[in-house]
């Protein structure tokens, strides 16, 4: 896909290493379409790499989109340099009168703490129920799929007494759903948390579905049958170091963290991380912004309600 971002953003360079296309605002303005507008609202603490992830799932579609980064006025990250969000990242207030085809929300490192704890909740719920009349359809993650859930429907969520960390297998409930199209009967996504959501509290929503779930890591993609909202407890954006990346660092900072499962040759932290799930991310990524963006927003971003 042609993605329209600005020039200098790190990850233009790092996916243009990795064989990707990246079409530049200047390339962009030269052609004569529509785009489809996303917005991303990063809340992960390593910013850049975030941005990379998505963006490499983003361009495996023939449209163009343009893409804005949204932050969160109240909070400082740590782990990203300022000149980066300067450049790049535009708080709430300077955003809330746009409207989008698509939004993305991430995950956040604050799923250990009730909702109404975090620092930027009342600006959380403020860009949730915004998203709902301003955007066709949004893609919620991890934390962020709990907290909407939460807020749209007062879904619960639940500590873990141990974090699940690892690959994991799923299973999908109907493989005609257009989310689905080219899936197989099993597939995998990463996750990493230690809460979770149950089956029990969202079956009593009537307008939500859960599409697919883990033996091991429980419900795992829930739908608004409207198709406005998907909700994905793991992290089908993550490219093949992440795990690695978590697993070593809490590993020398003492803290209690086991191998995640099924992702290193023979459960040995040795050996290289198994990539398990690139084509599973990438039919994800690119079924939703065909089937639940493209075709259901309106070419006039002003008319959608």
């Amino acid at each position: 896909m042609p993605l329209n971002i600005p020039d200098k953003l790190p990850a233009v360079k790092l996916l243009q290493e990795e064989n990707i296309f990246v079409m530049n605002e200047s390339q962009a303005s030269h052609q004569d379409i529509r785009p489809l507008k996303i917005i991303i609202l990063n809340l992960m603490p390593l910013k850049i790499s975030t941005e990379t992830d998505l963006l490499r799932l983003l361009s495996n579609s023939p449209l163009q989109i343009e893409i804005d980064f949204m932050k969160i006025k109240g909070h400082t990250p740590k782990n990203t340099p300022s000149e980066h969000m300067r450049a790049f990242y535009r708080n709430f207030d300077e955003l809330r009168n746009q409207k989008y085809d698509g939004m993305i929300i991430t995950g956040a490192p604050v799923e250990e703490l009730d909702f109404e704890e975090v620092t930027y909740w009342d600006e959380m719920k403020q860009i949730i129920d915004w998203a709902d009349k301003h955007v066709t359809s949004t893609l919620f993650i991890c934390w962020a799929a709990q907290a909407a859930l939460f807020h749209y429907y007062g879904i619960p969520k639940y500590p873990l007494e141990k974090k699940i960390f690892g690959i994991f297998e799923h299973v999908l409930s109907d493989p005609k759903l257009p989310i689905f199209r080219g899936f197989d009967d099993l597939f995998f996504i990463p996750h990493s948390r230690h809460t979770e959501i149950r089956e029990e509290d969202i079956s009593k929503v009537d307008a939500l579905e859960i599409i697919a779930t883990s033996v091991e890591a429980g419900v795992s993609i829930v739908k608004a049958k409207n198709g406005k909202q998907l909700f994905i407890t793991g992290h089908s954006e993550y490219s093949r170091h992440t795990l690695d990346g978590e697993y070593k660092r809490d590993k020398v900072k003492n803290l209690p963290i086991e191998i995640p499962l099924n992702y290193y040759l023979n459960d040995n932290p040795e050996n290289a991380p198994q990539m398990r799930w690139r084509s599973t991310a990438n039919l994800l990524f690119a079924n939703w912004l065909n089937y639940y963006v493209y075709q259901q927003t309106p070419y006039n971003l002003d008319e959608i309600q």
